[in-house]
C-alpha cells in the first residue's frame, strides 16, 4: 500500500564549471569527447545521479541533476570531475559552483539563452544545450523532473531569441564579415568566394563564410601544399598567385591575407574583373596587415572594401547592441525561472492534497460505519472532533516543547491561518 506521509521533495541541482569559475587548461582536462559519454553516464547512474545531463561544451562542463539531497549530487559531482581532471576534489572544489533550486533553474535558462557565454548571444549554444539532452534520453537519464527543467529551458531561450535583439547584429571579426557579405548579396549559396593568402585573420573569415552557406570556394598561395590543405579545409579548389586576376570575375566575396606589404590585389585587376562581372558587386575584404589591396580599388563603383579596423567596428556596434538586449533577456529568463519553480512546487502539492482529501474521506465514511442513525448536527460535531484531534494533539506539544521546539509552534499556527484564514479575513482577500 502506498504511504500517506510526506514524500521526500526532489531538488534540482546543478554543479560544474565554467569560463566565469575555472581557468581554462582546467576545463581542457574536464572536457568530455562524445566517445568518453557513456562513461561518463555509466559513473552517474552508479552514483545514483538517474536523472541528469551532462554538459560538455568550450564554455563549461556542467552536470543538471535531480535528486533528493543537493549535497550528495555535489559530492558525487565533483569527484567524478575531480577524476577527469586528475586532481584530488579539493583541489578541485575552489573552480566548481552549485547551484540549487530556482537558483539551478535560472542558471539552466540563462545557459540555454547564451547568457552565459563568453559571446553572448552566441546563436550554437541552444543547438549544444538540445544535444546535450538527446544524449541523456538516449543514455536512460531522463525523467520527469529533467524533461520538465530543460524543455522549460529551451522555450526560455525562444523567448529570448523572438522578443529580444540578443542575437542581432555580429560580434566577432568573422560574423561582421559574413553579415556585410549577406547585406550586400543576400543569400550566400550562389556565391564565390576567392581567398588571397593564408594568414589567420583570412582563413577564420573564409571559414565563417563557408558555414554561413557559401556555394564555392577558391584559394589562392604560393605555397602549393598549403593551398592545396586550404582548399581541401574549406570544400572548395586552389590556384597559384598568378592565376588570381582570372578568378576575380567568378569572385562575389574577396578575401586577402598574404601580409606581403605590395598590392596583391590591384585597382586594375579589379576593374577588368567587375566589367566582365556586368556591375554585379564584388565584397572585398583586406584581412591583412600591411594591406594587400590598393587603396584606389574602393574608388570604383561596385566594389566594397572592408579592412579589419572596418569590421572590427561592426562587431563592437554589434557587442553593444547585444549588451543593451541583454537587460530584457535576463528578466525574460528570471520571470520564466520563477513561474517554472512556482508551478513545478503546485504539481508537488497536489499529492499531499489528495492524501487530506482521503484521509477525511476515511473518518467520515468510518463514522457513518459507526453510527449510521445520527442526525447531521450530531455526525457534523463527531467528525470535526476527529479531524480535529491529531493537529490539536500535535499543537499541544510542540507548545510544551517551548524554545526547544525551534518555532515550529509559531510556524505552525501561520501555516493554519493561511491554511483556514478567519471569516473576516476571508471577506477582506
Amino acid at each position: 500500500m502506498p504511504s500517506d506521509g510526506p514524500r521526500e521533495p526532489v531538488h534540482l541541482v546543478m554543479v560544474g564549471a565554467t569560463h566565469r569559475s575555472c581557468a581554462p587548461s582546467i576545463r581542457e582536462l574536464l572536457a568530455t569527447e562524445p566517445r568518453e559519454l557513456p562513461a561518463v553516464q555509466a559513473r552517474l547512474r552508479a552514483a545514483g545521479l538517474k536523472e541528469s545531463v551532462w554538459i560538455s561544451t568550450c564554455d563549461r562542463v556542467e552536470l543538471v541533476a535531480a535528486h533528493p539531497d543537493p549535497a550528495a549530487v555535489k559530492v558525487a559531482a565533483t569527484a567524478l570531475l575531480a577524476e577527469r581532471a586528475g586532481l584530488a576534489p579539493s583541489a578541485l572544489a575552489e573552480s566548481l559552483h552549485c547551484l540549487v533550486d530556482e537558483d539551478a533553474v535560472r542558471h539552466v535558462f540563462a545557459v540555454a539563452s547564451a547568457l552565459d557565454s563568453q559571446v553572448l548571444g552566441e546563436p550554437q549554444v541552444l543547438g549544444q544545450i538540445k544535444a546535450a539532452y538527446r544524449d541523456t534520453v538516449e543514455g536512460g537519464l531522463s525523467g520527469p523532473s529533467v524533461e520538465a527543467l530543460m524543455q522549460a529551458a529551451f522555450a526560455a531561450a525562444k523567448r529570448v531569441r523572438t522578443e529580444t535583439a540578443i542575437a542581432a547584429g555580429p560580434v566577432s571579426i568573422a560574423a561582421a564579415a559574413v553579415q556585410t557579405a549577406r547585406d550586400l548579396h543576400g543569400d550566400l549559396a550562389r556565391c564565390g568566394l576567392l581567398l588571397v593568402g593564408l594568414g589567420d585573420m583570412g582563413m577564420l573569415i573564409a571559414e565563417a563564410l563557408r558555414d554561413a552557406g557559401l556555394a564555392r570556394v577558391t584559394v589562392a598561395a604560393r605555397n602549393a601544399g598549403r593551398a592545396e590543405a586550404a582548399a581541401h579545409r574549406l570544400g572548395g579548389h586552389w590556384l597559384s598567385p598568378e592565376a588570381v586576376p582570372d578568378a576575380l570575375p567568378q569572385a562575389d566575396v574577396v578575401v586577402t591575407a598574404t601580409g606581403l606589404g605590395r598590392w596583391t590585389v590591384t585597382a586594375e585587376c579589379v576593374a577588368t574583373a567587375l566589367r566582365r562581372r556586368r556591375s554585379q558587386p564584388m565584397l572585398v575584404v583586406d584581412a591583412a596587415v600591411p594591406g594587400d589591396v590598393e587603396p584606389t580599388v574602393a574608388a570604383l563603383a561596385d566594389a566594397f572594401v572592408y579592412e579589419v579596423a572596418d569590421l572590427e567596428r561592426i562587431a563592437t556596434e554589434g557587442q553593444a547592441g547585444r549588451a543593451e538586449a541583454a537587460r530584457a533577456a535576463w528578466m525574460i529568463v528570471g520571470e520564466a525561472a520563477r513561474a517554472f519553480v512556482r508551478s513545478r512546487a503546485e504539481r508537488a502539492a497536489v499529492p499531499a492534497v489528495a492524501a487530506l482529501r482521503r484521509r477525511f474521506e476515511d473518518e467520515r465514511l468510518r463514522l457513518l460505519a459507526e453510527a449510521p442513525g445520527l442526525d447531521a448536527a450530531e455526525a457534523t460535531r463527531l467528525l470535526v472532533n476527529r479531524l480535529l484531534h491529531g493537529p490539536s494533539e500535535a499543537l499541544r506539544r510542540l507548545a510544551a516543547e517551548g524554545p526547544a521546539g525551534g518555532g515550529e509552534e509559531l510556524q505552525a499556527e501561520r501555516l493554519l491561518a493561511r491554511l483556514f484564514p478567519s471569516e473576516e479575513k476571508s471577506e477582506e482577500t
